[in-house]
């Protein structure tokens, strides 16, 4: 809401230089509040008009005195008008200080944020960070920008003025307007939560808008394909080159656990033969700049073999953009195979990570070495146990205790005699 704000010049007339002239200060006022300064001038009351607050006649001295009162109200409404668009918040004593120069520079979120975003880009650029992470910062800012001008009509606002409300405010407008799932909107925070953190750091904020603010990450259902529909994707043939294609770059995925980006960057340069000689990839994944080790299997290397030499640049394979590796997948590919589930190419993953290795021994500190993360804690969420898995595991158990019980009955039956 527009502030109701004015300035006016007045005599201090109960002070009178030794010239018999006063000194003239300003009185800022803002919403009712007012706060006075002075405006280092001095003027002889003679020739000062009370109500416009101006000097009267023509002389030389009326003149100045009045070109630099008017120069000074329109510094003071231009520091106005900037601190109300910059924090939505304007008081007297903020219009006074920024006038006088004595202003607290206000840190502001965007600004905050805008600086952060451009020191991420740098990051990313030079290979420490992953692009998407980079685009997640990118696109919780656009959020925070279209969130401010539709709740607040501003472009911008001062850390100081972040509330609990204003969190709240931008949780709820990530579930109405923007639509976001509960975890979407979990993930969005974070950004948010990185810029007030950088604010206490930097004591541009002396406490914290989030400590009362909950919101936990919910438990999903993580897709991964069983033995049947793997050998559905392997046996089934496409209908054109361009899906058999995404089809075994899907494939290719699925026995070596790497993310469409890991995918796109893989070059000769990261297949290897060590000592065992077997080939390998040796690859730092994209978005932990984890280095894996993935000794490549069967399938995986007759791909190699399918597409060498029909990529550029050095790369392994002449992998599509994103969107039609994924629409392709989803759609046509997975129609064609007869696979009702709903998949992403992240799916791979999951499937590399449960059904290729868990369900077949393999243990999860290699699983987690394998698709590249820091924390096995990460694995434990891409690794569900099979159905085959805990049958095997229980028959597994079921033989071992027919071998106890078998000796323990031999060893009775040796006693009795």
């Amino acid at each position: 809401m527009k502030s109701t704000f004015s300035t006016i010049f007045y005599l201090k007339r109960q002070v009178v230089k030794k010239d018999g002239t006063v000194p003239v200060m300003g009185r800022i006022t803002v919403d009712g509040t007012q706060t006075q300064f002075s405006c280092k001038l001095t003027v002889d009351p003679k020739i000062w008009d009370t109500k416009s607050g101006r000097a009267t006649g023509r002389s030389t001295v009326a003149l100045e005195t009045n070109r630099m009162l008017d120069k000074m109200r329109v510094k003071i409404s231009q520091h106005y008008q900037e601190i109300m668009d910059r924090d939505n918040y304007v008081t007297a004593e903020k219009v006074k200080n920024a006038f006088l120069g004595l202003e607290h520079r206000y840190h502001t979120l965007m600004q905050v944020f805008k600086q952060f975003n451009e020191d991420y880009k740098k990051m990313y650029d030079g290979g420490l960070k992953s692009k998407a992470s980079y685009e997640k910062y990118v696109t919780v800012y656009k959020h925070l920008q279209n969130f401010l001008y539709q709740r607040y009509n501003v472009k911008d606002i001062a850390l100081k003025e972040l509330t609990l409300a204003f969190i709240k405010d931008f949780d709820m407008y990530l579930r109405t307007d923007r639509h976001c799932c509960n975890n979407t909107v979990w993930l969005y925070m974070g950004p948010l939560r990185t810029m007030v953190s950088i604010a206490i750091d930097n004591e541009w904020l002396s406490r914290d808008p989030f400590s009362k603010y909950e919101i936990e990450k919910e438990d999903t259902t993580r897709t991964f394909l069983n033995r049947e529909e793997i050998h559905l994707l392997l046996d089934t043939p496409m209908k054109n080159t361009k899906q058999e294609l995404i089809r075994d770059l899907f494939l290719f995925c699925t026995f070596t656990g790497l993310a469409y980006a890991d995918l796109h960057n893989l070059s000769e340069d990261n297949l290897r033969t060590y000592f065992d000689d077997h080939l390998w990839i040796n690859i730092p994944r994209q978005k932990t700049n984890v280095v894996s080790n993935i000794r490549l299997l069967e399938i995986p290397r007759r791909l190699i073999e399918k597409y060498r030499d029909l990529a550029t640049d050095g790369k392994v394979f002449p992998v599509p953009p994103y969107y039609i590796c994924l629409y392709n997948i989803q759609k046509p590919i997975a129609k064609r195979c007869g696979i009702t589930k709903h998949l992403t190419w992240h799916v791979s993953r999951h499937t590399m990570a449960t059904e290729v290795c868990l369900t077949n021994g393999v243990p999860i500190e290699t699983v987690s070495s394998i698709l590249g993360h820091k924390s096995i804690k990460t694995t434990q969420i891409y690794a569900k146990i099979t159905n085959e898995k805990l049958n095997n595991d229980m028959e597994n158990l079921a033989a071992r205790l027919d071998m106890i019980t078998e000796y323990s009955v031999a060893e009775t039956a040796q006693a009795n005699v």
